[in-house]
């Protein structure tokens, strides 16, 4: 009830000043007070006002809000102890993978020995990317091959 009293009063001086606005020539800057003074009584007519009233109010609705809070709080704790840790998923994820011991060759995209590959071993074998030049030339053990590739990327 209070509230409703404030927002009326709040829009009654409002047009007030729209009044002396337009009452010295200046229509559109009257006219925008005009219109942000309307706004305080059109919430009041809506229930917005009293709606607010109701929440801010209830103890029930403040505890809510505290769970919220705390599931949060949860939330970005448990984020910040992952990023300190230094594992993301996908790290977790491929961790997974090498416990299981698959055997995957360096450019496949999928574990060479498996019970799925066996089933059609001339159309994985089409599948597969061709080599390039430069990468035939490589020695297997060569160290900066990964740099250059990077390099290359960069422009470099």
């Amino acid at each position: 009830m209070l509230a409703e009293t404030i927002c009326s009063a709040a829009s009654a001086a409002g047009l007030g000043i729209a009044a002396v606005t337009a009452y010295r020539k200046r229509f559109l800057a009257a006219t925008r007070i005009a219109a942000y003074s309307l706004v305080p009584i059109g919430l009041v007519l809506t229930g917005v006002v009293e709606w607010v009233s109701g929440i801010a109010f209830k103890p029930s609705v403040w505890i809510g809000f505290g769970v919220l809070g705390l599931a949060w709080l949860l939330f970005m704790t448990t984020r910040a102890v992952e990023r300190r840790s230094g594992t993301t998923r996908a790290e977790r994820r491929a961790a997974r993978a090498a416990e299981r011991n698959e055997a995957v060759a360096p450019g496949a995209s999928a574990p060479s020995l498996g019970a799925g590959n066996q089933a059609r071993p001339a159309a994985a074998a089409a599948a597969a990317p061709k080599p390039k030049k430069k990468q035939e030339a490589a020695a297997p053990g060569d160290d900066f091959s990964d740099i250059e590739a990077i390099l290359k990327k960069h422009g470099i």
